[in-house]
């Protein structure tokens, strides 16, 4: 097997990072208790294939968010159903 040519086509990641798409892996990600509002949005990079950070990066940027806002910031106030 040859090692990778710098001349391949990258991949195209499996899911398309929105904005939408990302504040709800985040918003998932604190209710199972796996991350805290309070903790920076970089963290998410841990969940987060290292191939498609980058999307999330670049859509994370194009938003206005920096990756050491808050989780909390990102995902907004949360909703309660039985209020």
């Amino acid at each position: 097997m040859s090692p990778m040519s710098v001349n391949t086509v990258p991949s195209t990641p499996s899911v398309r990072y929105s904005i939408n798409v990302i504040q709800e892996e985040a918003r998932q990600l604190v209710e199972k208790g796996l991350v805290s509002r309070q903790q920076p949005i970089y963290v998410l990079c841990q969940y987060i294939p290292a191939r498609e950070w980058v999307c999330v990066e670049c859509e994370l940027e194009q938003c206005d968010f920096l990756l050491r806002d808050r989780i909390g910031d990102l995902i907004g106030s949360e909703e309660w159903d039985n209020d």
